[in-house]
């Protein structure tokens, strides 16, 4: 299994090449987080052949029927083997392990069907877990079958939008596959950095520019004309794809050289902008939320920004700065935050509602940390939005609410009058403690097998 540069390390790469100093100045610093649509490996590959990119012959398949089915379609001589690989989103599946089985291999070689019948029931139906799944995994339901290709060569090329050039950028290697993480860290100056123009509507990169590229790579015409020339058309190809998909990233990772002289896409990885949907409804018709945090998907329909973290403090602020200055608050006093909420400064009564809910329904939240800032927004209207949210979630845990800014004063008359049980706090540093030491005393006990419950007081209690 090659391994491709999920994001961090795509930016790590381009961290290292920054170092040079010298004729790649032009380099990636992209360390925020960001969000896009991401697909499977079969659904990229079907992209990049609509886009005239050469890829190994392959089929997707979601029993074990059909994935023997496909192998006897792609073994055709005793010489052929055929690539079984899990179908998840999630970065190096060659090292995962299938849970609960054991079973170890998000990527096999099979040479017959046997072996193939044999690997797929190993591998459908389980949980496969990575490095970059967590602990509990992403479900396999599918598999690529693909015909293996033999490598003379392999390198690595990537396509993606660079915030210090301002534009879109190529990073190319002549030596890609497993070590490009060490060939970054150990030997950065074989790695180039290559601006590009972006071209008018309707047309691509331009040969002189492809054909820097495919020279980076190692396909010169010096050494072979045709390499050169069909490394020229695959680097336009691919860009074209980057352009009119509205990707943030095209990654391949290897982009193979074979022994007869052809050149294929073995692995690629495509991420989308999520600002594009509204025009590239095919593509996010290709969205698989089995493979994403079910408190995400459910976040995502109410135009929330939420991402699931393994904490037990719940996070409802407003403002992404303000949110993350929150979550790093509550660790710096030994706290664990459960997510990332940003409820923004236009949030309805409804959107803040349906974060209560969330909050609420995730077992692993043992207290709720509300931290607003009354800006545009008054507070006291704030405030009795949240109280009103409250009640209509039944909030079972502790609520701990730090309120700042415009009619502050009354917003915390009103949440000391109300009928919901809520935890004041007057800054801050305040509201994170009094959130981790709730917490913490919530989880106490209920490890000790003591139920605590958290309810609403009646008027004049």
């Amino acid at each position: 299994m090659r391994r491709l540069l999920r994001g961090p390390l795509v930016a790590e790469l381009a961290s290292q090449v920054s170092k040079l100093g010298s004729r790649n100045q032009h380099t990636c610093k992209q360390f925020q987080q960001v969000r896009f649509l991401n697909i499977h490996e079969y659904q990229s590959q079907a992209l990049l052949r609509s886009y005239g990119v050469p890829v190994p012959a392959g089929e997707m398949a979601a029993s074990v029927s059909e994935t023997v089915a496909a192998a006897r379609r792609l073994l055709q001589s005793p010489r052929d083997d055929v690539v079984l690989k899990a179908q998840v989103l999630a970065g190096g599946r060659g090292l995962g392990v299938f849970q609960p089985s054991g079973f170890r291999g998000g990527v096999h070689i099979a040479s017959t069907v046997d072996e193939v019948q044999q690997l797929a029931g190993k591998m459908l139906g389980q949980q496969l877990v990575t490095k970059q799944t967590g602990a509990k995994g992403r479900p396999c339901q599918k598999l690529l079958v693909a015909k293996r290709v033999y490598a003379r060569r392999e390198m690595y090329l990537a396509l993606l939008y660079d915030r210090k050039v301002q534009g879109p950028l190529a990073i190319a290697s002549r030596r890609g596959g497993t070590s490009i993480e060490d060939i970054a860290r150990d030997t950065p100056e074989s790695i180039q950095s290559i601006p590009l123009p972006l071209p008018k509507r309707g047309e691509t990169m331009d040969t002189a520019t492809a054909a820097r590229i495919a020279e980076s790579l190692g396909l010169s015409r010096q050494r072979s004309e045709r390499l050169h020339e069909d490394g020229v058309a695959l680097i336009q190809n691919l860009y074209r794809l980057f352009l009119e998909k509205d990707c943030t990233m095209v990654e391949v990772n290897p982009l193979t050289e074979t022994p007869d002289g052809e050149i294929h896409c073995v692995d690629a990885k495509i991420n989308f902008d999520d600002n594009a949907a509204f025009r590239q409804r095919d593509i996010f018709a290709l969205r698989d939320t089995t493979q994403e945090d079910s408190r995400e998907v459910d976040a995502s329909r109410f135009g929330l920004n939420y991402i699931g973290l393994d904490g037990n403090i719940g996070c409802m602020v407003n403002g992404a700065g303000l949110a993350m200055a929150t979550m790093d608050i509550i660790k710096l006093y030994g706290g664990n935050p459960a997510n990332f909420l940003d409820v923004g400064g236009g949030a309805t009564v409804e959107q803040v509602g349906e974060a209560f809910r969330i909050l609420n329904q995730d077992a692993h939240v043992d207290s709720i940390l509300i931290n607003i800032f009354g800006g545009i927004m008054r507070c006291d209207v704030l405030a009795q939005g949240i109280v009103d949210a409250a009640k209509r979630a039944q909030v079972r845990v502790p609520l701990i609410v730090r309120l700042e800014g415009n009619k502050v004063a009354e917003a915390k008359e009103i949440m000391r009058q109300s009928t919901v049980r809520i935890i004041p706090a007057d800054n801050l540093d305040e509201a994170a403690q009094r959130a981790v030491k709730i917490a913490d005393i919530v989880g106490r006990a209920r490890d000790a097998g003591v139920q605590v419950e958290f309810r609403t007081l009646s008027s004049g209690a």
